[in-house]
């Protein structure tokens, strides 16, 4: 009896042995470029079956330091970045830069706040706003669906933000950030790295999967032609999806989508649908062969029609 105990204890033992060393194993990265290393999250829905591990990651490593470029959906996938990080370079992480304030970008942030020396934590200026209008809700919805308690301590603001444009010198390497006006949501910003050309758009750009609406329809839609214009892209990190290299055509599906469910929303309010009608009707073809887009899109039908409702 005391012999099987025993037995059933070291299994119970080295299974959870196993368990935490998994989860504190380098999350698995591709070097795109250069120095230019991502992690690509499952294209899924944010939840505990993916352990929130949905969006796109990276890391850029200078001659003096590292920016991370978001860092993941929970504290554990986070360290496990950080883990990556420190797996391929030894230079310190001086940057954690948040491309906006959705909890698969940011939750992962509090894994870096004890790095020596402390990495700065870079947003656009209206993130610690928007993060603590919803942090509440974060945090509540991280206890309901992941069984994890997370405190206000481990929801990370920014301590330096991007009002416009900024650049980051990590030696030998120059990060150009910029903040643009109200898109996929009201903070977005975008990471272009000059040695290799390679720009991360965070969620202004979704690949395969279909765009989430959290900001403006019409404003996503200007960024996306203001970015169309940039010419010494050579390779693109979306938000979720697979990098490109086709720039600017690497756009045109979401711009396409985007455009259906603008002009398609315009209609339907002239032709004085109730917003239940538009659900039925708006997009749905441009919606097709899209991951997720049966999650998504009514969602983001609703959006855009309490947008355009009241447009001049």
């Amino acid at each position: 009896m005391r012999s099987s105990f025993l037995a059933a204890f070291a299994l119970a033992w080295l299974a959870c042995g196993a368990a935490r060393a998994a989860s504190e194993a380098p999350l698995a990265l591709r070097e795109l470029a250069s120095g230019v290393h991502v992690h690509f999250g499952a294209q899924e829905e944010f939840g505990p079956g993916n352990g929130g591990d949905i969006a796109n990651l990276g890391f850029v490593v200078g001659e003096r330091c590292v920016a991370v470029i978001d860092s993941g959906g929970s504290v554990e996938e986070g360290r496990r970045l950080r883990a990556a990080v420190e797996a391929a370079t030894p230079v310190p992480v001086c940057y954690v830069i948040d491309t906006h304030m959705h909890p698969d970008h940011v939750l992962g942030n509090a894994a870096f706040i004890d790095a020596v020396p402390r990495p700065d934590f870079v947003a656009h200026v209206r993130f610690a706003a928007a993060l603590a209008a919803r942090e509440r809700f974060y945090l509540h919805a991280i206890e309901r669906d992941f069984g994890t308690r997370l405190t206000h301590e481990q929801v990370i603001y920014p301590t330096r933000n991007v009002s416009s444009t900024l650049e980051l010198d990590l030696g030998g390497r120059t990060l150009e950030l910029r903040a643009w006006p109200t898109a996929h949501t009201d903070n977005d910003l975008t990471v272009f790295d000059t040695k290799t050309k390679t720009l991360f758009l965070g969620d202004l750009l979704f690949v395969d999967r279909l765009p989430v609406l959290d900001g403006s329809l019409r404003g996503w839609l200007k960024t996306l032609e203001a970015l169309r214009a940039k010419d010494d892209v050579a390779l693109v990190v979306p938000g979720h999806g697979p990098a490109r290299s086709d720039w600017p055509s690497a756009l045109e599906p979401e711009r396409t989508y985007l455009t259906a469910l603008r002009e398609q929303t315009r209609t339907a309010i002239r032709n004085k649908m109730t917003i239940q009608q538009a659900l039925a009707q708006v997009a749905t073809d441009a919606a097709k062969g899209w991951l997720l887009a049966e999650q998504t899109h009514r969602r983001n039908v609703t959006a855009a029609y309490a947008e355009l409702e009241w447009e001049d």
